[in-house]
């Protein structure tokens, strides 16, 4: 769930369970529920563990449970997070993690099959068209990102936002918006999940 060291920080709260929520800059207040990361992955999670057919990279993996799931599965994944507690919690369950800025060089790069954006990670860095592009010069030809969109389909926010006292740069992206700005990343949407609580999207390379 998070990205560079300097926001490191206040998601290291936020997964030990000292913050559950996300003020924006304009108000907005957002509840994140770190144990539901902390658990193992959901039925609710299907939709994007059945389209990681290949190797792939969680980018803000958190405690790992995505990763752990595709593990199980048989898929070869990778967690990459820049929180120390997401790292010791992903170690704990025995998943393959880096502990490095989503910015930053991976393993792998240029290779992956699939790259994965879940539970608001479109929203790291604040800027979701630079992250988009991030996460294309991950994949190899083919390849997709899976990304988990918010409730309205028609938001595209970037700004700050202030979590356990400190602020950070974050976005939330509807899957409306979504398909309409991709292109500006090099991508295309090729699926949307179903109407339900939760929203994904799945990009491919133009």
């Amino acid at each position: 769930m998070t990205a560079g060291a300097p926001v490191a920080a206040p998601f290291d709260a936020v997964l030990t369970g000292l913050g559950t929520r996300l003020v924006r800059d304009d108000g907005v207040v957002l509840t994140w529920d770190p144990a539901r990361w902390r658990a193992g992955a959901g039925p609710e999670d299907d939709w994007l563990l059945d389209r990681c057919t290949g190797p792939t990279v969680d980018l803000g993996c958190g405690p790992g449970r995505m990763v752990a799931a595709l593990v199980g599965r048989g898929v070869s994944a990778l967690g990459v997070d820049s929180s120390s507690v997401a790292l010791g919690l992903c170690r704990r369950r025995g998943v393959p993690v880096v502990h490095r800025d989503v910015f930053a060089r991976l393993p792998g790069e240029g290779g992956w099959s699939h790259v994965l954006l879940a539970d608001g990670n479109i929203g790291i860095g604040g800027d979701p068209l630079r992250l988009l592009a991030r996460a294309a010069r991950l994949l190899r030809g083919g390849g997709t990102v899976l990304v988990e969109t918010g409730p309205d389909p028609d938001e595209w926010w970037c700004g700050t936002a202030r979590t356990c006292g400190t602020e950070v740069p974050w976005a939330c992206v509807g899957a409306a918006a979504l398909r309409r700005r991709a292109p500006g990343a090099g991508l295309r949407v090729v699926a949307d999940s179903p109407p339900g609580e939760r929203g994904f999207v799945e990009l491919r390379r133009r």
